[in-house]
C-alpha cells in the first residue's frame, strides 16, 4: 500500500512542478531581499568576483572580500563602497591553503559576525595538457577549485545551520559537467566543485534546514581573460559569454534561490542531455563538431594571476 500512495503521490507532485514550470515561464519568481546579509566572496580581486562584489554592494550588504592579491582587493573594495555597500572588509587569504582558510576564517567571525552568503568564486586554470602540467600546478588547481570550498564550508556553514538561514553558492563551470580536451585538471576539480555542492545541498534538505540554500553555477567561457585565448567553434551557438550578462543571471539566480545556473542555458542543455543518450561514438562527433577539441589550442590566460 506504502508503494501505491508513495507511486501517487510523487505522480501529482510532478504534475504540479510541471504547472509551476509552466507558471513561472510567464510570472517572473519573487526575488528576495539580501539587505543586511554578511556576503563572503572568495576570488574577489579581479574577475567575476569583482564584478558580484559590486552587484551585492549595489543590495545594501556587508560585503567580505578574499583574494590572495592585495592590490586587487583595495581596488575591489572602492568599488564596492561607491556602489553602496554598507560596510566592506578585505582579507588577503592564500584559498590553497586549508590552515589559511581557516585562520582568516576565524579573523572575519570575530571582527565581523557570521557569514550568511558563502560564494566560492576564487579558480585558477593550468591551461596545459594533463602530461605537460606540472605537478605542482594540478595539485594547485585541486586546492583552490574544490578543497577551499571544503574548508569555506566547514567555517561557515555551522552557523548557517544553527539559524537554518544562509546560502551557498559554488561558482563552477560547465566544464564541471562534460570533459574538454586540455582541461583534465580543472574539469576534474570543477566536477568535484558541482558534486560536493549538490550533496551538501542534499545534506541540508535532509536535515530539515531548508533555509540554507544552494546555487552551482555552470558557465560556459566568460570573457574576464581567465581563459584569454580560447575559442569557440560556432559563436552564435556557443558565444563566450559577456561578464555583465553572467553576473545578471547569477545574481537572479541567488535572489530566486536557483538550484542549478547553466549558462548559455539552452544549448548546454540539449548537449547535456544529448551527451547522456548519444552512443560514445555520437558524443565524440557532436564533440568534434562543437569544437570541444580544440577550444584551447590557443590558450594563453592571464599575463598576471590574479586569480
Amino acid at each position: 500500500m506504502n508503494f501505491v500512495l508513495e507511486t501517487v503521490q510523487v505522480l501529482l507532485l510532478s504534475l504540479w512542478f510541471n504547472i509551476e514550470w509552466l507558471i513561472h515561464l510567464l510570472i517572473p519568481r519573487r526575488k528576495k531581499t539580501i539587505r543586511g546579509e554578511v556576503v563572503l566572496i572568495t576570488g574577489a580581486g579581479s574577475g567575476i568576483g569583482r564584478l558580484m562584489a559590486q552587484e551585492f554592494a549595489s543590495h545594501q550588504t556587508v560585503l567580505v572580500l578574499w583574494d590572495i592579491n592585495q592590490d586587487g582587493l583595495k581596488q575591489t573594495a572602492a568599488l564596492a563602497q561607491e556602489n553602496g555597500a554598507v560596510r566592506v572588509h578585505s582579507y588577503v587569504c592564500d584559498c590553497s591553503s586549508k590552515n589559511d582558510v581557516y585562520g582568516v576564517a576565524d579573523q572575519v567571525k570575530r571582527e565581523v559576525g557570521d557569514v550568511s552568503i558563502l560564494v566560492n568564486n576564487a579558480g585558477i586554470v593550468t591551461g596545459k595538457k594533463f602530461m605537460d602540467a606540472p605537478d605542482s600546478l594540478i595539485e594547485k588547481t585541486m586546492e583552490v577549485n574544490v578543497m577551499a570550498h571544503f574548508w569555506t564550508y566547514k567555517a561557515f556553514l555551522p552557523a548557517m545551520v544553527a539559524n537554518n538561514h544562509g546560502h551557498l553558492v559554488s561558482i563552477a563551470s560547465s566544464a564541471g559537467l562534460l570533459g574538454v580536451n586540455g582541461l583534465a585538471d580543472y574539469c576534474a576539480s570543477k566536477f568535484a566543485a558541482v558534486g560536493f555542492a549538490e550533496s551538501i545541498g542534499l545534506e541540508m534538505l535532509a536535515m530539515g534546514k531548508s533555509g540554507v540554500k544552494t546555487t552551482i553555477v555552470c558557465p560556459y567561457f566568460i570573457n574576464t581573460g581567465m581563459f584569454d585565448g580560447c575559442q569557440t567553434k560556432w559563436p552564435r551557438l556557443m558565444p563566450i559569454l559577456k561578464p555583465e550578462y553572467a553576473i545578471k543571471k547569477i545574481m537572479e539566480a541567488i535572489l530566486t534561490d536557483q538550484a542549478y545556473l547553466l549558462m548559455p542555458r539552452s544549448i548546454l542543455n540539449i548537449v547535456l542531455y544529448l551527451h547522456s543518450i548519444l552512443s560514445t561514438k555520437h558524443g565524440l562527433l557532436l564533440g568534434e563538431y562543437l569544437g570541444a577539441f580544440n577550444m584551447m589550442d590557443h590558450f594563453r590566460g592571464r599575463t598576471k594571476k590574479l586569480e
